[in-house]
């Protein structure tokens, strides 16, 4: 095992505690930065500092956002009726992208997954609870991923909003099986939510 100087094995360490980055990647990245110019660094590390010190989450939605609320949760030409619950920020941009969709989401934060011993209390369903009980939708739509576990969580939130008498959809799935929303193209979302299910 290659001993590097104190400065550079912390990198290594830091960059590897990254998702994804394994110890030869974190090393190849270290490297590579090691070679940049002082002022790409800097401004790498700035960037950090600033994302963590000015990016932070929409108290309503959950959505990323540098002003509380949201930009989508204060659009006041947003449809108020609908409210479509995602898995993820991304998932959120993703959908917005598309520009086919002008209604409100609620952002979960994560998904059921038993086997990483996480429930239904992990993530922000008792938010979704509170807010639709507090605000009533005409329609919740439910664009969580297709895989088991989006499917789980799918079923569960159709399940703790049913007694509240709101309509409960299920976006449709001209999405690959498995798949995650940010993946996908504009136009098969768009089919995706238009060709939506009740549950």
């Amino acid at each position: 095992m290659p001993v590097y100087p104190e400065a550079m094995q912390r990198a290594i360490t830091a960059l590897s505690r990254l998702p994804g980055i394994g110890p030869r990647s974190a090393q190849r990245i270290a490297f590579f930065l090691l070679r940049s110019r002082k002022d790409q660094v800097r401004e790498l590390g700035e960037s950090l500092v600033e994302l963590k010190t000015t990016v932070k989450f929409c108290s309503v939605c959950g959505n990323l956002t540098s002003h509380d609320p949201c930009q989508v949760c204060s659009d006041p030409h947003r449809d108020q009726g609908l409210l479509c619950v995602v898995e993820e920020p991304k998932d959120l941009i993703a959908l917005e992208e598309t520009g086919g969709y002008r209604g409100l989401y609620h952002v979960l934060m994560g998904k059921i997954t038993p086997l990483d011993g996480i429930g239904p209390e992990h993530i922000r369903l008792s938010e979704l609870e509170k807010r639709v009980k507090r605000h009533p939708p005409r329609e919740v739509i439910i664009a969580t991923g297709s895989d088991t576990d989006g499917e789980t969580t799918a079923l569960y939130i159709a399940r703790i909003l049913k007694p509240l008498k709101i309509k409960v959809t299920r976006i449709a799935f001209g999405i690959p099986v498995g798949s995650s929303l940010d993946f996908i193209d504009p136009t098969t979302l768009i089919r995706a939510l238009k060709g939506r299910t009740d549950l």
